[in-house]
């Protein structure tokens, strides 16, 4: 059974930092994608940064571009998100996604299989 668990979210003041993780078990974790995701009540669900596990590579979206990083600890099954410089607009409840079956090699917005259940972000300024 494939499962994702997001964690380390919180309330933090503006131009704090937080680090999340995105834990995987079910599944072979290398030689995928796992890609953040954030979303607010009412709007689309947006893609922050994915990884392609084992190789390491990192893609951002243009709003994480020099303030978030995407990581990851194979050891452990999980992938990190550290976020700095964070500014109210990032208050989201964030995801964690997996594609499962390892079919992408660019790590976008597309072609998620699996999703956590979410940890909330919440920024004040």
């Amino acid at each position: 059974q494939v499962q994702l668990v997001e964690s380390g979210g919180g309330s933090v003041q503006a131009g704090r930092s937080l680090r999340l993780s995105c834990a995987a078990s079910g599944f072979n974790f290398n030689d995928k994608c796992i890609g953040w995701f954030r979303q607010v009540p009412g709007r689309e669900r947006d893609w922050v940064a994915g990884i392609y596990v084992g190789i390491g590579s990192p893609y951002y979206a243009d709003s994480a571009k020099g303030r978030f990083t995407v990581s990851q600890d194979i050891a452990k099954n999980t992938v990190y998100l550290q976020m700095d410089g964070l500014n109210p607009e990032d208050t989201a409840t964030y995801y964690c996604a997996a594609d499962r079956h390892g079919l992408w090699r660019i790590c976008g917005e597309q072609g998620y299989t699996d999703w956590g259940q979410g940890t909330q972000v919440t920024v004040s300024s």
